[in-house]
């Protein structure tokens, strides 16, 4: 009726509707009766968790039976006299949110009149309803009166209610209730057969076919649960055609996805099909993201019976490593968000199959995921927690895979200390105290392999012992722990050569081989470890039934393991240690081609890490070259590759070299590699070779620093994607750097590895670019002959097989010029008498002849030196007073190769017969490419400004004050062109942000204070500032391209690594990789007082006043050699000698 403002009206507010029901209903909705017939129906609302509705709709009901009389000051309002019309509220489930398919199911009814309706004011009143499986129904309910009609919610009912079919399903609804309060069987039959009905009027293609399906599976799977009827597939079949009939935006999807898991997580509690519960993981998980948090559909889903359930049946079921099984293990975690008491149930079966996987394909990303949710785990399981053993436990064993892959020491040291805690937390008698004993001794073991404590392997086995003694015959697991106790007796004897180790651990491994099945997915594991013992026994008996035996143990492993599964690799091994060993005795060619095809094999085998590779490919080159096989170029070739690829996982420089550390044998390989080419007649590739090898640290750390101007032009897109991942990579190398905590360091690792895949592919695209093919990759001979154009290189070559130079000429093939005189050993025994000569010198008095060193430099000259400038004059045609650059490497580079002196008169008396610096202006470099790189950034000049920084009273602690530095700095000052913008840092502004900000700000550099090499961590070498020490890192952090020349008055400025000599780390070399182009540095000690001789000449011969104050860096080296030359009388020998010219 249309509202009027002249009758009243009753306006009813409801809320707070609480209901029972059976089944989960899709909403609810209310209905109001006059006089038993319908006057209005609500919208359908869905049920919070705590089954109740919050309504907020009212509505407004026309009452015929009042009526109206205005009062002078207030109107009134009379009930009429007739009796009042009975009012009734019904309460119903609805199973569809979208069209409704019938009423749904009555839940509550009562019936009052309009009086007790009003009595209660305007004040809200709670109805109770009768019972329904003994819970009452109520409803909130507000009744004003009102004189004006305003929109209301819900509509009149639908005429669907007037149809066969909606009566077909009230009268299904009606049965199922009956059903459920009398259990009585036959009014499940009759729900079942109108549903039935229903579903025949509403074939496929009905706008309600899916809400028929519904209806009749969840009545079938209710006389399921309640073993009425047994055909549970036919019922899910129903649910999930429903399921594909409703799109994901469909009101009623969310409903359609429970009642499927519902009915598979019954099946799978029935019949234990693991597919059921897989499904219904992956439905849960699609279902909690839709359904919204405080509804009662979600607060069952996530219940005992729904969620709960599924968990702990996908938390037992078997490993699966694939795809699909570690997707499922995601799925279950995300299940159990943060603060879900069954988080820590899901996190092992996820964080065990990855660590599985990584066994099986060896991917990093695998076992880095299992440890970070391992450190999770360990987390949520604190001290007294009956479980933390095992998260200890996991953690551990998932970081020593990790050693043995990356070879961290960190990693190796945190799983013995959690083990060693584990075991603390399993006592004799307790349930896991063996597996513990076994754990604590694999990590040992591991840790005695890599350092060789004896303690360690003691310890190791007698834990296994322990372990085997608790562990009865038929222990399923007795057999693992004969195996790891076989592998630590092996191991000591490989060290010791202990013959009962031996001879115990192969009977060992043989009673572990015939415990284990065929087909069991580990069995390759104990033939490989049979293998190497046999092979061991080999070599002490000479048996050849034994490598015989070995050899084909490790062809029965391959039989069963497909081509990328990482145990292929240890086969690899076992078998070119096999081959290797029986060519030792019988000298078959054969053999040495089987083994160096199977090292070849193991160095290329993707799924081990990077330092069991290299170790593989190292022992290939030792093998191939020592036994003339031809494949060691290619040995060394790869080598080299895989200690660089290894090298680059690592963030940070100090980080590269602790990485390069554990293998001694690196350290020659670029001088072995060039050797060995050398001797295969190939000086190209030898130098190619040594240019790979070479200062490694530093061109891991300069790629990121690449000019790309050509890029630029080319393509401008790829330059700047390069660029800008390229400063990604630097930044999170630099913040890395810094993190203590473990959690937080493995992200950060985890992060780097990620942009340094990212920043591999953009090199990857701009390699694809014709121009730019051989971009960032090692160069050719003839990329870097590009670093003689100025003059030639001199690259001395320093190997066990051979000492040797080659030149590198402008133009043509390199020359090589054996040094047949010269041994390794030789020049260690040069290296220290030199040191003991400055030692000496520097307590004598400066007019004394310097006898030691004299002899020294006729040694340089006569056995070194000497064949090359024979070469540089009558071969080469080498001008005198050229430029020339030597390029020392191994031993080389600790010998002041630019001293050489015959200190000999000539012949007619008519004078000295002249020296390596009387006829060419030396230069060093540390790396052929360092050269290139300082000649194309002098493209990128600016107006030159000029920083004299000094520090003579460096504190308490830090060295002796220096007393001539400041008259240095003023004499520096006077003698650099007023056209220069000069500045001066010294005394309390000497710090070490100041001098940094110096370095950064201005392009020529003079530094006069103490300096320090340190040879073991030389990126710890430093300047000594007023406060804190300015550091190699600090100095190799700043990219400064506009520099150009840098003076280091400083001692020990240019003297390498003792540990890795062919990386050329110092100071010198680290101002020359951030930017400076020319550097003047010091090998030992600098008298400063005699020191400022050096100084003012060299100025002097810079900056030649009838040149207009042109300040040019190229002109250091001349300019050196000229004020060696010039202050030869007043500076002693050893003063001279010390500084050297580095770059341009």
């Amino acid at each position: 009726m249309p509202c009027s403002s002249e009758n009243p009206y009753i306006r009813l507010e409801a809320n707070n509707l609480k209901v029972p029901s059976e089944r989960i209903p899709a909403g609810i909705y209310i209905s109001i009766y006059i006089n038993s017939q319908k006057r209005w129906k609500s919208a359908i609302k869905i049920l919070s968790s705590e089954e109740s509705v919050v309504w907020d709709h009212t509505v407004t009901l026309y009452s015929p039976w009042y009526f109206h009389t205005r009062f002078e000051n207030s109107p009134s309002v009379y009930r009429s006299s007739q009796a009042s019309p009975a009012f009734s509220v019904q309460i119903s489930a609805s199973y569809e949110l979208d069209r409704m398919l019938g009423s749904g199911e009555v839940i509550g009814k009562l019936q009052m009149s309009w009086d007790e309706l009003l009595d209660h004011g305007d004040e809200p009143f709670d109805i109770s309803f009768p019972p329904v499986r003994d819970v009452h129904p109520s409803l909130t309910l507000k009744a004003a009166v009102v004189h004006a009609c305003d929109n209301q919610d819900g509509a009149l009912f639908d005429s669907l209610l007037d149809c066969d079919i909606a009566r077909d399903t009230d009268a299904g609804h009606a049965q199922f209730a009956e059903y459920v309060t009398s259990e009585n069987v036959s009014h499940l039959n009759a729900a079942v057969d109108h549903f039935q009905s229903v579903l025949d009027q509403c074939p496929a293609g009905h706008v309600d076919h899916a809400a028929a399906l519904t209806n009749l599976a969840y009545a079938r799977h209710q006389g399921y649960i309640r073993d009425y009827l047994q055909d549970i597939d036919t019922t899910t079949s129903l649910f999930r055609d429903t399921l594909a009939l409703r799109s994901q935006h469909h009101p009623d999807y969310c409903l359609s996805l429970y009642n499927l898991t519902k009915s598979l997580t019954w099946r799978h509690n029935k019949k234990g099909t693991a597919a059921d519960i897989r499904e219904a993981a992956q439905l849960y998980h699609e279902l909690l993201a839709l359904c919204p948090e405080g509804t009662h559909l979600r607060s069952i889903a996530v219940g005992e019976n729904g969620v709960h359930y599924v968990i702990g049946e996908c938390n037992i079921l078997p490993e699966d490593t694939s795809d699909g099984g570690i997707h499922l293990r995601r799925v279950v975690l995300e299940l159990c968000p943060q603060g879900h008491q069954r988080r820590p149930g899901a996190l092992y079966p996820l964080l065990q199959s990855l660590r599985t996987r990584y066994t099986q394909c060896g991917s990093i990303d695998d076992l880095d995921e299992s440890i970070k949710l391992s450190r999770e785990a360990v987390s949520l399981l604190s001290e007294g927690h009956p479980h933390r053993s095992n998260s200890l436990n996991e953690l551990a064993i998932s970081l020593i895979y990790r050693f043995n892959y990356q070879g961290k020491p960190n990693d190796l040291d945190e799983a013995i200390s959690l083990h060693e805690e584990a075991l603390r937390l399993c006592p004799v008698g307790h349930k896991s105290h063996h597996f513990s004993l076994e754990n604590l001794g694999f990590a040992l073991i591991t840790c005695f392999d890599k350092r060789g404590d004896i303690d360690d392997i003691t310890r190791a086995i007698s834990l296994y012992r322990e372990s085997l003694m608790l562990r009865p015959l038929e222990d399923p697991h007795r057999n693992v722990t004969i195996n790891n106790y076989a592998s630590a007796l092996k191991l000591r004897y490989d060290k010791f050569h202990v013959i009962e180790d031996l001879n115990e651990a192969t009977d060992q491994y043989r009673e572990s081989l015939r415990a284990i099945r065929h087909d069991h997915p580990e069995r390759y594991k104990a033939l490989h470890n049979l293998s190497s013992a046999l092979c061991s026994r080999f070599t002490q008996t000479w048996k050849n039934e034994d490598v015989e035996e070995a050899i084909n143990l490790c062809h029965e492993s391959l039989a069963t393991l497909p081509s990328l599964h990482p145990g292929r690799c240890i086969s690899y091994i076992r078998l070119n240690n096999a081959y290797l060993s029986r060519y030792l005795t019988e000298h078959d060619p054969a053999d040495l081609s089987l083994a160096v095809e199977n090292f070849r094999l193991a160095s290329n085998h993707s799924t081990r890490g990077f330092p069991e590779r290299f170790i593989q490919a190292y022992n290939w080159t030792v093998a191939a070259d020592q036994l003339g096989h031809g494949s060691a170029l290619e040995a060394y070739s790869t080598s080299l590759e895989l200690l660089e690829a290894h090298l680059a996982t690592r963030s940070s420089a100090t980080s590269r070299r602790e990485a390069a550390a554990p293998f001694t044998g690196a350290r020659s390989l670029p001088v072995d590699a060039a050797s060995c080419a050398i001797r295969c007649d190939n000086l190209r590739h030898a130098v190619e070779l040594m240019e790979q090898g070479r200062g490694q640290q530093w061109s891991l750390a300069s790629r990121l620093k690449t000019p790309v101007e050509d890029l630029e032009s080319e393509n401008p897109t790829l330059a700047h994607n390069y660029l800008e991942l390229s400063k990604l990579v630097s930044n999170a190398a630099q913040s890395s750097a810094t993190i203590t905590d473990k959690a937080a360091a493995d992200r950060a690792a985890t992060e780097y590895r990620g942009l340094t895949r990212q920043w591999e592919a953009a090199v990857a695209e701009i390699r694809n670019l014709r121009a730019f093919s051989r971009f960032l990759l090692p160069p050719l001979y003839e990329d870097l002959q590009a670093a003689a154009r100025q003059g030639p290189i001199i690259i001395l070559i320093a190997s066990q097989y051979s000492c040797s130079a080659i030149i590198i000429p402008t133009l043509g093939d390199p020359h090589h010029i054996p040094l047949p005189s010269v041994t390794l050993a030789d020049l260690k025994t040069l290296k220290d008498r030199f040191t003991r000569a400055i030692q000496h010198a520097s307590r004598m008095n400066p007019a004394e002849s310097r006898t030691d060193l004299i002899v020294l430099s006729r040694i340089l000259w006569d056995e070194i030196m000497l064949p090359i400038v024979n070469v540089l004059e009558h071969v080469l045609k080498v001008k005198r007073r050229s430029r020339i650059w030597l390029c020392p490497t191994a031993a080389f580079t600790s010998i002041p190769l630019h001293a050489a002196n015959p200190f000999q008169t000539k012949a007619d008396r008519s004078g000295k017969e002249a020296c390596l610096e009387d006829l060419y202006i030396c230069s060093y470099t540390p790396t052929l490419s360092a050269l290139i790189r300082s000649r194309q950034m002098m493209k990128q000049r600016v107006p030159p400004s000029f920083v004299a920084i000094g520090q003579g009273q460096p504190g308490a602690g830090k060295g002796k004050a220096l007393l001539a530095v400041d008259s240095e700095l003023e004499l520096v000052r006077e003698l650099v062109p007023a056209t220069a913008n000069r500045t001066a840092i010294s005394g309390d502004a000497a710090t070490r942000a100041g001098a940094l900000q110096g370095l950064e700000e201005n392009t020529w550099v003079h530094l006069a204070c103490h300096g320090k090499q340190d040879p073991k961590q030389p990126y710890n070498s430093h300047f000594v500032m007023r406060d804190d020490h300015l550091t190699l890192l600090d100095i190799m952090e700043k990219d400064i391209p506009h520099a150009e020349f840098a003076f280091l008055s400083a001692c020990h400025t240019a003297v390498g690594d003792e540990e890795t000599p062919d990386e050329v780390i110092h100071l010198a070399a680290g101002l020359q990789f951030s930017g400076f182009k020319s550097v003047v540095g010091t090998l030992w000690g600098v008298d400063d007082a005699v020191a400022k001789h050096v100084v003012e000449a060299f100025y002097k011969y810079m900056f030649n006043p009838k040149e207009g104050g042109v300040m040019d860096c190229t002109k250091a080296a001349w300019a050196l050699n000229c004020a060696t030359h010039a202050v030869k009388t007043i500076v002693p020998l050893e003063q001279r000698m010390v500084f050297i010219h580095i770059g341009v």
